[in-house]
């Protein structure tokens, strides 16, 4: 008996919802009866009344589990729209992560000359540490963090990735 293994996806989806308590539940519910991973996981008010918030999911599957997915979020409720980033082509990607670094001597300087290059923005400072905080893609912030491993992480803290789509039209 051969067990077929197929491709998984990463996929970024956008979701609009209705701004209630119990939401945010249900969505991660959806995900957890069905035994599929979350990624990473924003939310975020966008309406000026406060009624309507956003929640950005990264999740990871074969086609036809995102599929499902996508279909599955699209029949809750207060659900008014879901988009996969992803499928819909050119899009932004982002995320914030703190990342402090204890350490003194060259390794004090190592750190501060990474993060010069990652543009990091040194937020605070002691003698012996510093947390930094960079933004940019999921893969910039993971090589960045790799980095400071070698020279005296000591925490991370991250957002989660928000996306949206390029150009003047909304998604």
């Amino acid at each position: 008996m051969k067990i077929k293994h197929e491709q998984s996806e990463r996929h970024v989806l956008t979701i609009t919802v209705d701004n209630e308590a119990g939401i945010l539940a249900k969505i991660a519910g959806l995900f957890t009866a069905r035994g599929y991973n979350i990624d990473s996981l924003t939310v975020a008010d966008i309406s000026e009344n406060h009624s309507i918030s956003r929640i950005t999911i990264v999740t990871h599957g074969p086609p036809a589990v995102i599929d499902q997915i996508h279909a599955q979020l699209g029949r809750l409720v207060p659900v008014h729209k879901v988009v996969d980033l992803t499928e819909m082509g050119a899009h932004v990607e982002r995320e914030m992560a703190l990342v402090k670094v204890a350490g003194t001597g060259d390794s004090r300087v190592e750190a501060l000359r990474l993060a010069d290059v990652f543009r990091a923005k040194v937020v605070d400072t002691t003698t012996s540490s510093f947390v930094f905080e960079l933004t940019g893609t999921p893969d910039k912030i993971d090589r960045f963090v790799s980095l400071m491993r070698e020279l005296g992480l000591v925490e991370v803290g991250r957002t989660g990735v928000v996306g949206m789509m390029r150009g003047a039209e909304a998604a």
